[in-house]
């Protein structure tokens, strides 16, 4: 009988611990959630433009695709590399969050400079051939997946930066339990986005009251600018993001550290100079002169992507220049 005792009270001192973990693992992915707020934004605000352009019984599944692509990025990919760069290599990282922040610098002002100087590029045509849906959908999902990664890696960075558990196998299961919750999320949220114009039409035709079939024409109308607004603030954040991680990294490296003090210092002068809702003020002066700078560093990129990195890739992977 005594026997018996014993082990219930070791299970029960193993199930307390396990709890403990639980709760531990929760409140640790909750912060880290929290803290990567900004990247979370910036990526649902980024994925829905890709799926414009497509015919409602499409979108779906082009959102399931990116999804499930978005989860490999995390878990397969970033969750085991980030571990293993901050056991072995943690110097490493933030370099590498700078060339991912670069790369949203240079996409997002390609397409500030393509919206003020529209124009069509051979290379694109060809690369995103609208005569062929199929190919389209398989090149739009590639590039979600490929804009997804970056973003995904703030995420996880910060995250990781966040777990302050010394137990290695704390770190795997918050950051774990981070990617799928933003994950799920983020494209749970842009799935509700992108159908609420098919819910619209539904409405419209089928409602039962006038207020009801109103809504509906309502929400008809309101998609298209509300698609629009996000493919703009989609850009922004890319700005913003991308020129933030490059800041902040040159700060931490101590490379160049004058943009970061200098922004700091008139974010500071403005939220002082408002009196009210300082921390809001602060903010915001903040991410836009980010984004001003990502915007200057995107634009000054754009040559050297298309002009340099780009014939080089393609002279390796033996595929033709937009240049030619």
């Amino acid at each position: 009988m005594s026997g018996l005792l014993a082990l219930l009270d070791d299970v029960a001192a193993i199930a307390k611990v396990a709890a403990a973990s639980v709760d531990d693992i929760a409140a640790a992915a909750t912060k880290a959630g929290a803290k990567a707020a900004g990247v979370v934004i910036d990526d649902a605000a980024v994925t829905p433009k890709y799926v414009q352009g497509f015919s409602a019984d499409r979108e779906l599944p082009i959102i399931w695709r990116i999804a499930l692509g978005s989860m490999k990025n995390k878990l397969v990919f970033l969750l085991p590399g980030l571990l293993a760069l901050d056991h072995f290599a943690p110097a490493l990282i933030t370099p590498l969050l700078m060339l991912g922040g670069a790369y949203l610098c240079f996409e997002g002002a390609e397409k500030v400079f393509h919206a003020l100087a529209p124009h069509s590029e051979a290379g694109v045509e060809q690369d995103f051939d609208t005569r062929d849906p199929a190919h389209l959908e398989e090149e739009k999902v590639a590039g979600a997946i490929k804009t997804d990664f970056i973003l995904s890696a703030e995420i996880m960075t910060i995250a990781l930066a966040t777990i302050e558990s010394p137990s290695f196998w704390m770190q795997a299961i918050t950051l774990a339990v981070v990617g799928i919750f933003i994950t799920v999320v983020v494209y749970g949220a842009v799935a509700l986005i992108v159908k609420m114009d098919d819910v619209g039409l539904h409405l419209a035709a089928t409602g039962r009251t006038s207020g009801g079939r109103a809504l509906g024409r309502g929400l008809v109308l309101a998609m298209p600018k509300l698609m629009a607004f996000l493919s703009t603030v989609g850009t922004a954040a890319m700005l913003w993001v991308g020129g933030n991680i490059v800041i902040h990294g040159l700060e931490v490296t101590h490379l160049w550290a004058w943009p970061y003090a200098t922004i700091h210092h008139i974010a500071e002068l403005a939220s002082a100079a408002a009196g009210t809702a300082q921390g809001a003020i602060e903010w915001v002066v903040t991410a836009a002169l980010d984004g001003v700078f990502g915007l200057i560093l995107g634009t000054l990129l754009i040559p050297v992507a298309t002009r340099i990195i780009g014939p080089l890739i393609a002279a390796v992977s033996g595929k033709k220049s937009a240049a030619h």
